[in-house]
């Protein structure tokens, strides 16, 4: 059994001759201008998306501010019909020039 791990390891394992040109299996121009026409839709698309992102929240933020508007408004036409004090002028009759 010695003999036999002794021939296996003074065995030489052969090398393997490449069959294939390796400048040929390269993607070469074309495969860097596919590759540089992605990287660039990719920024396009994510600025895109920041844009879009930010303009909705800017939108959020601004539909919040007039509906407080509008609620203090309310809130200021309710108190004041509350106390009959609507400015000399009611809602139903117009006004007296």
């Amino acid at each position: 059994m010695g003999t036999l791990i002794a021939l296996v390891a003074a065995t030489p394992t052969p090398t393997p001759t490449p069959t294939i040109d390796p400048d040929q299996v390269t993607p070469g121009v074309a495969g860097f201008i596919g590759i540089a026409v992605i990287a660039a839709a990719v920024v396009f698309l994510l600025i895109d998306m920041l844009r879009r992102v930010r303009r909705a929240g800017y939108r959020i933020d601004v539909r919040e501010e007039l509906d407080a508007e509008e609620a203090a408004r309310t809130e200021a036409d309710g108190d004041a019909s509350a106390t009959g004090d609507a400015g000399g002028v009611s809602p139903e009759s117009p006004a007296k020039d």
